[in-house]
């Protein structure tokens, strides 16, 4: 990266994600803002929390959204990077909506975005890209001057994203008894989606066979094999597996599941499995739940020894990493050679989605894209 730090046309940063509920009051109400437009009865919305409230009702993400902008805002101070750093969420305050007003009134024009998701789908982007322009639309319809916002690329392969993840699997690796470590294999994990969704990710000429997210996923799970291998000596046999399926059961979506894969492995014989949530930027419920609380469960029923590895949070590293992101996205805007990290196969993601990147199953407005009506 070059030594400049000059995020021009840049004025301030956005952390945009996703929200989550942090106390027992605040669940059903979550709920309903993820839901919305889908006609779900409150009963229903309750039952659907339950995982919630076996942890008082708190999502972890929100602390770890604290702690990552409060990492970003270090490192930002420490490497004389003069940005601000906003927060706002899709489904629970701070608002994304709240927060572009606040930022819009602080005098804001220009402001890069940063989703706490990594990889391409409609989920993971677009829908960020869609509540983005309905958020800018409601400042437009207040009579507001709009800005313009540039979602910063997925950053899945980039050298801080995956490092701190190795380090989390060669922790867990050796946290497990010396008997069974070497028989071990990797659950590499991430949210499972339709099967129609994941081949429909990214750009048109990526669709088909699981598309980009199937694609970036395998990548960066075959970064961490080689980085382990390397300071290991062992080749560790892994596979992808998914989680926090939510859907209608008669609609396909991504297999198997990190529970069923569990069982499976235990017929087989194997001593012991390490489950890396590479499709989770922190700790959020789904980890929390799906993988600390049941998938354990289940090793447990099995008699068969778990770890799961760490995910990224606010490791400093991919603070760093989102630095190098603002400043290459800039050098690109100002016309300059930018350089690119980015490890593995694929190469370093596009910084505009492209027409027809992730479509959704109804046309909606979707912001810093090439049909973006906010250019």
């Amino acid at each position: 990266m070059s030594d400049l730090r000059d995020p021009a046309p840049y004025d301030a940063l956005l952390l945009l994600s996703f929200g989550g509920p942090e106390g027992p009051d605040d669940v059903v109400p979550f709920l309903a803002n993820v839901t919305r437009g889908r006609g779900i009865p409150e009963e229903r919305l309750k039952e659907v929390g339950k995982h919630y409230f076996l942890f008082g009702g708190v999502s972890p993400i929100n602390a770890h959204n604290r702690a990552l902008l409060e990492a970003l805002r270090k490192d930002f101070a420490e490497h004389g990077l003069d940005l601000p750093v906003y927060w706002g969420n899709r489904n629970w305050a701070p608002y994304l909506t709240d927060t572009l007003r606040e930022m819009t009134a602080d005098g804001h024009r220009r402001i890069a975005v940063l989703a706490t998701s990594a990889y391409a789908s409609y989920s993971g982007c677009r829908q960020y890209r869609e509540n983005l322009a309905e958020s800018l639309a409601a400042l437009e319809a207040e009579g507001l001057r709009v800005p313009r916002v540039d979602k910063l690329r997925h950053y899945f392969n980039h050298p801080g994203f995956v490092r701190p993840m190795v380090d989390g699997v060669l922790a867990s690796l050796a946290d497990l008894p010396e008997d069974v470590r070497t028989g071990a294999h990797l659950a590499f994990t991430t949210h499972s989606i339709p099967i129609s969704a994941a081949d429909a990710s990214g750009p048109v000429e990526e669709h088909g066979d699981g598309g980009a997210y199937l694609a970036e996923h395998l990548d960066v799970a075959r970064l961490i094999i080689d980085a382990v291998r390397e300071e290991t000596g062992v080749e560790y046999p892994w596979q992808l597996v998914y989680q926090s399926r939510s859907g209608a059961p008669h609609i396909p979506w991504l297999e198997p599941d990190i529970c069923d894969h569990l069982e499976m492995l235990h017929d087989e014989g194997v001593p012991a499995v390490v489950m890396a949530p590479i499709g989770f930027v922190s700790d959020h419920m789904e980890v929390l739940y799906d993988l600390d609380t049941e998938a354990t469960a289940k090793a447990a029923e099995l008699g068969l020894p778990v770890r799961r590895s760490a995910t990224v949070g606010a490791d400093p590293r991919f603070a760093a990493a989102v630095r190098e992101l603002v400043l290459e996205r800039a050098a690109t805007e100002q016309g300059r050679i930018a350089r690119r990290c980015a490890l593995g196969a694929l190469g370093p993601s596009h910084d505009l989605c492209p027409v027809g990147c992730c479509p959704a199953r109804a046309l909606k407005p979707a912001a810093a894209g090439a049909d973006s009506p906010y250019a």
